[in-house]
């Protein structure tokens, strides 16, 4: 291996670790758990209860690094982050609900909690450009596959690069926080087609998020 002249992200290396992933998942699951009652999904326990369930049998089956013998985890782990964006689907609507229903929630209360759900969705999209990108953090590590779904800076900085670095877990939280951010792509590029998709549909959920929830507090203050 040490004779590879290719890049880290070309080439075999060794397995990601699992915590910062399952940590981002706690805190989404957290925020599920700490949702006012008006906003929560229900029955409340149900689908942070099924977070949990999953995140356990993931975490404790492989705890360390996602090597290329957990592969068999990987319906587990995208299941995973399709409850994550169910749950946060639903709370979504329903704050939208209550925007356009009832009319009672404080501005304070309206965006630390408009806030907490853009964080979670946030999160939800990490763990899919996460789990996608080139056949999810396993298949990353055998280097098999030279085709990116995404396009990070460093597969094009040359010597600028470190040449063992490859995308882990929190290079897909920024590329996400970004997009959420700024609506667009910053400094990586989606090249394939469930990849732009992606990036579409959450710039589109954070933009609708942000207009809705400044406009209904900015009515409400005024």
């Amino acid at each position: 291996m040490s004779g590879d002249a290719r890049p880290g992200w070309l080439r075999r290396t060794e397995a990601e670790q699992r915590w910062p992933a399952a940590l981002a998942i706690a805190v989404a699951v957290s925020v599920h758990l700490l949702l006012p009652a008006d906003l929560a999904p229900r029955p409340r326990w149900l689908l942070p209860g099924l977070e949990v369930a999953l995140l356990l049998s993931v975490v404790v089956v492989n705890p360390l690094r996602i090597n290329r013998e957990t592969r068999v985890l990987r319906p587990l782990s995208i299941g995973l982050a399709a409850l994550l964006g169910v749950a946060t689907a639903w709370s979504a609507a329903l704050l939208v609900r209550e925007l356009f229903g009832h009319g009672h929630i404080t501005p304070s209360h309206l965006l630390l909690w408009a806030a907490a759900i853009w964080l979670t969705n946030v999160i939800v999209f990490a763990l899919w450009f996460w789990e996608g990108d080139r056949g999810g953090p396993a298949a990353r590590a055998e280097g098999s596959d030279p085709h990116p779904d995404f396009l990070f800076t460093q597969m094009t900085a040359g010597a600028l690069a470190p040449r063992d670095w490859e995308p882990k877990f929190f290079d897909y939280f920024y590329l996400s926080f970004t997009n959420a951010t700024a609506f667009s792509p910053t400094d990586t590029m989606p090249m394939s087609t469930w990849a732009k998709a992606g990036m579409l549909i959450e710039s589109a959920v954070s933009l609708a998020t942000v207009l809705l929830v400044v406009a209904r507090a900015v009515n409400v203050i005024g």
